[in-house]
């Protein structure tokens, strides 16, 4: 483990940035959440009535988890069930970063060439992403103690969702020692989070609830914020991190640097006349993140769907919910509102798959796998329009298939109105070629953006924040579909700012120097 002390604090110099503002997004969400509870159900009736008709709900049940009460701190646990899933994200993302990326770019060959352990770059990022987690979830029990809840409760549900991420951190760090590449380790941590959620829904919508014990995000809802706290799951979460880190060290000491356990599938001796060209190769390194956000959104899609079925009973006799629904997702019916709202947040998704896509004109850069295309008779131009084609087309298709996947589940036709957020979703691909092109050292800037994005959308329009600080957010100048009535005025300005954003990035890649580190 020696100088991991010194990686350590690389580690938290290179992450600055990023991680506090992933820390601060993902805190205000939930308090955003109280207030809207509080405005919503302002008396106990109230809360009691939400709770008769969302206790024995399966749909609602497999989105969030068990309501276990009709307290304001029970509605605000099962408001904030999906929170679990995207910190464990987050922190199997930021292992895989700090230790497969490293290996894959060659920087942690030149780290480990110094006075530096073997194993000091994995214990470095675990650490870290652990870290990152428990000050998040500190940070949550604070504020949501400091608005007059239950301590106890606050920080049960602060830690719920740090112990989340610290089992996924351990996650990350196994899946790191499998596979050759980041985007294979990414791909299997990714595949072990939905299966988490799966097996958590599968235990709290059927009758036998032990599958929901085999995942740790069941574990976080079995944490019972503000309703009687099991502290001894922290117990257990602290276990499963353990005998993942002991797990993923021991894999670490049976390979080669850069190398990996599972073997590499190896390709053809020669390429097909198909795949001789920037297009074929985007599409090689782009088509199982594709894959995934596609069958992932389509899954989610299919859940939302169904909830719909469900909205306006649960909005009836609550005039309040129903205008915050209406609020985020535009006028019209408490349904066509709710759905609405809900391709906001498809939206936001399918903005984050462009990002990544997007992304990986730098990652091919900074890996050192651009030059040798470039080298050829490929030109930059080229060579980047291939990816961002995927950035933008790809997001189509999944905006699409997750529209086509939420109708059939609502029983109402909803591609259209899916479709109708890929002008926001191409400004922020716009941005991150922006980005790569003149400031290539913080193209990941770009996440902090979707960050942002995503604040002004679930907590900003809740509580009714300024309206010029909403329209920061290119989604707040969209048609909110179905109910609302489309404009095309919008979607050509927004159009024209993703193409100004997209030029200039291709302008500024065309002359700067190629990698940049």
């Amino acid at each position: 483990m020696t100088g991991t002390w010194s990686l350590l604090r690389l580690v938290l110099r290179r992450d600055r940035l990023l991680m506090p503002l992933w820390v601060v997004c993902l805190a205000i969400a939930p308090l955003g959440y109280l207030s809207s509870i509080k405005a919503a159900y302002p008396d106990a009736a109230a809360r009691q009535h939400f709770y008769d008709l969302n206790a024995s709900s399966a749909t609602f049940v497999v989105r969030n988890g068990p309501l276990y009460g009709s307290s304001v701190g029970n509605l605000l646990a099962w408001q904030c069930g999906f929170v679990p899933v995207v910190v464990g994200l987050v922190a199997l993302l930021t292992v895989v970063r700090h230790t497969r990326t490293e290996e894959e770019a060659g920087r942690r060959e030149l780290t480990g060439a110094t006075v530096v352990g073997r194993h000091a770059g994995l214990a470095a990022a675990v650490v870290f992403s652990c870290g990152a987690c428990l000050v998040f979830g500190i940070v949550v029990g604070l504020g949501v103690a400091a608005q007059g809840e239950p301590v106890a409760g606050a920080f049960a549900l602060g830690l719920a969702f740090s112990l989340a991420g610290w089992v996924f951190a351990g996650v990350g760090a196994v899946a790191a020692q499998l596979t050759w590449g980041a985007s294979g380790a990414r791909g299997i941590g990714i595949g072990v989070l939905v299966l988490a959620f799966l097996l958590r829904a599968a235990g709290d919508s059927g009758s036998a609830g032990w599958p929901a014990w085999l995942s740790p995000i069941g574990w976080a809802h079995r944490m019972r914020p503000f309703a009687g706290e099991q502290w001894w799951v922290l117990l257990l979460a602290l276990f499963a991190t353990g005998s993942l880190v002991v797990l993923a060290v021991a894999l670490s000491a049976r390979r080669d640097l850069g190398a990996a356990l599972l073997p590499a599938r190896l390709g053809r001796s020669g390429a097909r006349a198909s795949l001789r060209s920037p297009l074929a190769l985007a599409w090689r390194l782009q088509r199982g993140t594709l894959l995934v956000w596609t069958v992932c959104l389509a899954l989610v899609g299919l859940l939302m769907g169904g909830v719909a079925r469900n909205v306006a009973e649960m909005m009836r006799d609550n005039k309040a919910v129903a205008d915050v629904f209406s609020r985020v997702g535009g006028g019209g019916a408490v349904t066509d509102a709710y759905l609405a709202g809900t391709m906001t947040l498809f939206g936001l998704a399918a903005a984050g798959y462009a990002i990544q896509a997007t992304l990986k004109l730098r990652a091919e850069e900074t890996a050192g796998r651009a030059e040798p295309v470039l080298a050829t008779a490929v030109g930059r131009i080229g060579w980047a329009l291939a990816h961002l084609a995927f950035a933008l087309l790809g997001s189509a298709f999944l905006l699409a298939v997750t529209g086509l996947a939420m109708g059939s589940a609502s029983g109402t036709s909803l591609v259209p109105a899916a479709l109708a957020q890929l002008p926001a979703v191409w400004v922020l691909a716009g941005l991150s070629a922006l980005l790569i092109g003149f400031v290539p050292r913080f193209a990941a800037a770009a996440w902090g953006l979707l960050g942002a994005f995503l604040l002004l959308s679930l907590v900003g329009t809740a509580l009714r924040w300024n309206g010029v600080v909403l329209g920061i957010s290119p989604f707040q100048h969209l048609a909110r579909l179905p109910g609302g009535t489309f404009s095309i005025a919008p979607v050509l300005w927004l159009v024209a700012i993703a193409l100004v954003a997209g030029i200039g990035g291709l302008a500024a890649l065309r002359r700067r120097d190629i990698p940049v580190g």
